[in-house]
């Protein structure tokens, strides 16, 4: 299986765990892409690409900083959301229907494998969390440059590397003793939460894509949540690898997870308070 087709597979496993939690990450993931939206700054009137859209959140926030929807004095501002899962569009479109919000728009689409995406040229792209992932982020990136207007904005962030994403393996070695065999991780430069770790590989990838005055900035963000170690362990295992394995479990089998999992997360827990989960990125900014 090529990289393309395993990353295709791995969305469509992972997918049921993203809707599920889709209220939950919009207000606790909020942090790992609002550093990318401050910059973006985006201004009334302004047509906006979300790239690797999940559920839809954050293109209906990147619509209301558009002003979409609001009629004439929007200016034609509106957002446009792509996303390579199918379940996970259909559900932004659920949560975020065109009735109620005109300005807003998903697509069912690969980015690697489109020409320019409709509904452009942009004058800005969003993305939180997603190039990362992509098969072929150059090919992914170039999709995003063609579709923004010449001298349109990105702005994205994507993981660093180090003990500053310390939850990411502690949510699936915790829960993983108790699922069974697991995907195997990424290595290297494929597709996974590390694969723009260096700012050097973000220059060479967004530069090859067309991209000039790249640039990345390191961020310390925390994620918020509450004090509910069941309820954040399973939020935790059902965004990451372990997901899939994790809903095909039986019930003891998913117990034994989150309560594996909550023991590993406690480090960043305050017991009465909550949870606190750094985070370190890097805000990566660009111009077509």
């Amino acid at each position: 299986m090529d990289a393309a087709a395993t990353v295709a597979a791995f969305w469509a496993a992972a997918a049921p765990g993203w809707i599920r939690h889709a209220d939950r990450h919009d207000v606790r993931g909020r942090p790992l892409g609002e550093v990318a939206l401050r910059s973006l700054a985006v201004r009334p009137g302004e047509r906006v690409l979300d790239v690797g859209c999940g559920c839809g959140g954050t293109t209906a926030e990147l619509a209301t900083a558009a002003a979409a929807g609001s009629g004439p004095t929007a200016g034609g501002g509106a957002a446009v959301g792509v996303d390579l899962s199918a379940a996970m569009i259909e559900a932004a479109r659920s949560r975020f229907p065109a009735a109620a919000h005109p300005g807003l728009r998903f697509l069912d689409a690969d980015i690697e494998r489109l020409d320019v995406v409709p509904g452009g040229p942009f004058d800005a792209a969003y993305s939180r969390m997603v190039l990362m992932l992509l098969a072929d982020p150059v090919a992914g990136c170039a999709t995003v440059r063609r579709s923004l207007r010449p001298g349109g904005r990105l702005a994205a962030t994507v993981f660093r590397a180090g003990p500053g994403n310390a939850w990411l393996p502690a949510a699936m070695l915790g829960a993983a003793p108790h699922l069974g065999a697991l995907p195997p991780l990424p290595v290297g430069s494929e597709p996974g939460p590390f694969a723009l770790a260096e700012p050097q590989r973000i220059d060479r990838v967004l530069t090859a894509a067309g991209f000039v005055d790249v640039a990345a900035e390191p961020h310390d963000v925390v994620m918020v949540a509450p004090d509910e170690p069941d309820d954040v362990a399973e939020w935790l295992i059902e965004l990451g690898p372990a997901g899939a394995p994790y809903r095909q479990a039986p019930p003891d089998a998913r117990a034994a997870a989150r309560a594996g999992a909550a023991g590993l997360l406690a480090r960043f827990r305050q017991e009465g308070t909550g949870y606190r989960i750094p985070a370190a990125l890097w805000l990566v900014t660009a111009r077509a």
